[in-house]
């Protein structure tokens, strides 16, 4: 099990591994040898090692749904349909601001620039992302368009749902976090009767 520490150490610690943030961890999970280790090795913590419909990310999960695990999947649900409110308006803004036909998913790319220069020459999608970055998730506190574009960015890097290739070069690509979140926002929306809101374009999205 020594092969795996530093990946279990990963996945105990949250991370989501995908083919984008570690091409060599997510080939090693997508084994089914490897996963059979790592479920023998995280049975007795009652976590196991499950994966999105499409296989695209993986993470952890619990084995069984004890009083203890129902009440940090109670705390975690919380904190994350405090964030879903905003990170499903980013990316409806995403697919509106460059013209794209379907919803974001891991490896598509990002060109910070061009989507600033298109927010621009548009006042709705500008005032959007103005109340956009002012939302206590992101909570941007300029009024200039560059610099809260550059923090939603940083902040969505932060949380793993971006990967930064190179520091110096203002692209980013998607990571299968993104694709996880789609899967939740779809989960709440069937089962959950939360409030994600039926409009047309988030029917599109989801």
């Amino acid at each position: 099990m020594l092969q795996h520490g530093p990946l279990l150490e990963r996945l105990l610690a949250g991370d989501f591994i995908c083919q984008i943030t570690d091409e060599d961890a997510y080939r090693h999970l997508s084994q089914e040898q490897t996963q059979q280790e790592i479920n023998h090795y995280l049975r007795p913590l009652n976590r196991r090692l499950v994966s999105n419909d499409d296989h695209s990310v993986y993470f952890l999960g619990f084995h069984e749904l004890t009083k203890e695990a129902r009440e940090h999947l109670s705390s975690q649900f919380s904190l994350t349909v405090q964030s879903l409110l905003p990170l499903l308006e980013w990316l409806q803004l995403v697919q509106e601001t460059l013209g794209r036909d379907s919803a974001l998913t891991a490896g598509d790319t990002i060109k910070l620039q061009e989507f600033v220069l298109r927010t621009e020459d548009n006042q709705s999608l500008r005032q959007r992302l103005n109340t956009l970055a002012s939302d206590r998730f992101f909570n941007s506190q300029s009024e200039q368009l560059d610099n809260q574009v550059k923090l939603i960015f940083r902040r969505l890097k932060e949380h793993g749902y971006l990967l930064q290739p190179h520091a110096e070069r203002q692209y980013y690509v998607v990571t299968g976090k993104i694709d996880y979140l789609i899967d939740l926002i779809r989960f709440i929306r069937d089962e959950e009767h939360l409030p994600v809101d039926d409009t047309p374009t988030q029917e599109a999205l989801i």
